[in-house]
């Protein structure tokens, strides 16, 4: 990547440098619409990467959980479990059809949902649980699948940041019902815009293809199950069109090679802010034994708002674009509006004041992590 100042940007998107003659080459196939060779590609890659019995391309993440509440046939005053520290995507998605999102806290240690918490927020409307595998490290999925199991639920994983990762040796977003993947140009392996959604129990996988084809079966139709394709259920075209597709399988191509130079500036990181959080100024990410995460994001706590209020302000005067991440979406217009609290947000409210997300993408070089790191210790002198 060549830039031409100093400024060290968020993020960077990466090219692997076939993106352009795959486009070519879609374009060179007479197929530009959604489903062509490279979603094909891009299918049996996940399938294959994660174990899922069904993966389906979507435009986005966001469409990717718009689907599972089609597919769970959701109804207006029915409840799902989520954290409030998350993208409002995720409970869009269910706002959608007049499902209430009920909030709980996350964890102080990995800031995903704090599965404590969950049995006590749920009634008799209750349908779902949405854990959210934040930075890419996985949730407590043990407790949160046992939960759902005994109490008669289906569980969406949000893994918008996970490909890649893994909770005991499973795939992020292959573990639950569902799983809803984000190739948005920020995450790790990328098409601008994009998502999937994994489908883990076969019992769904017609269906699911039903509702992204607009409630049709043109899926069916064109592997010759049927002589004409008719209007099936509701759906909406969630497809995403083939030059979207051969942006990313040249991507996930190299996804292992990204992945690995990610972890490698994520470990830098991780090593240079060990002594000022030894000095107790800062807090750096908690990754447990049995998670791999992907290097999605570093981030780093704060001691309170007003030193990361202060340490936003110095960095963005050294030219370099740290970022805060999520609003709770229980204090936001929409969350009170459409949603509610279930027990304290203790740690939400807390976290969201004092975080900070540095740089992190393929290409950023020793020297710029090195000025970041440099810049953030300044600020905690």
């Amino acid at each position: 990547m060549s830039r031409t100042n100093q400024i060290i940007p968020f993020n960077w998107p990466y090219m692997t440098g076939k993106e352009l003659y795959y486009i070519a080459e879609a374009h060179f196939n007479g197929k530009l619409a959604g489903d062509g060779p490279f979603t094909k590609k891009c299918h049996k890659w996940l399938e294959e990467q994660t174990g899922t019995a069904k993966a389906l391309l979507t435009h986005s993440c966001t469409a990717a959980l718009e689907m599972t509440a089609l597919l769970l046939d959701l109804k207006p005053g029915d409840e799902v479990i989520m954290p409030s520290y998350t993208f409002v995507s995720t409970a869009n998605a269910f706002v959608l059809r007049g499902v209430v999102p009920v909030f709980v806290d996350i964890r102080p240690d990995t800031l995903n949902i704090d599965e404590t918490r969950i049995e006590e927020a749920i009634t008799s409307r209750t349908r779902a649980i949405v854990p959210v595998h934040y930075a890419g490290v996985g949730c407590e999925m043990d407790v949160i699948l046992d939960i759902a199991n005994r109490r008669g639920l289906s569980v969406i994983e949000d893994a918008a940041q996970g490909l890649m990762a893994s909770y005991k040796g499973q795939p992020l977003g292959a573990i639950g019902d569902f799983g809803a993947i984000s190739f948005h140009e920020t995450k790790n392996v990328i098409s601008g815009e994009g998502g999937a959604l994994l489908v883990n129990s076969a019992r769904f996988a017609e269906r699911s293809e039903i509702i992204r084809e607009k409630g049709t079966d043109r899926s069916r139709f064109f592997r010759g199950q049927v002589d004409k394709y008719t209007w099936q259920e509701v759906g909406s075209s969630y497809l995403p069109g083939e030059l979207i597709a051969a942006f990313l399988w040249a991507q996930m191509e190299e996804a292992n090679e990204i992945t690995a130079r990610r972890m490698a500036i994520w470990n830098d990181y991780h090593g240079a802010l060990q002594s000022i959080e030894e000095k107790g100024l800062i807090k750096r990410p908690t990754v447990p034994d049995h998670c791999v995460h992907n290097a999605h994001m570093y981030y780093v706590l704060m001691s309170d708002p007003g030193a990361r209020t202060h340490a936003l302000e110095v960095m963005k005067n050294a030219g370099i674009n740290a970022l805060f991440h999520y609003i709770p979406l229980h204090d936001s217009p929409a969350g009170k509006r459409f949603g509610r609290v279930s027990g304290e947000m203790r740690y939400t409210n807390s976290i969201a004041q004092r975080l900070i997300r540095l740089p992190l993408w393929v290409g950023l070089s020793d020297k710029d992590v090195s000025r970041v790191v440099d810049v953030l210790a300044s600020c905690c002198d």
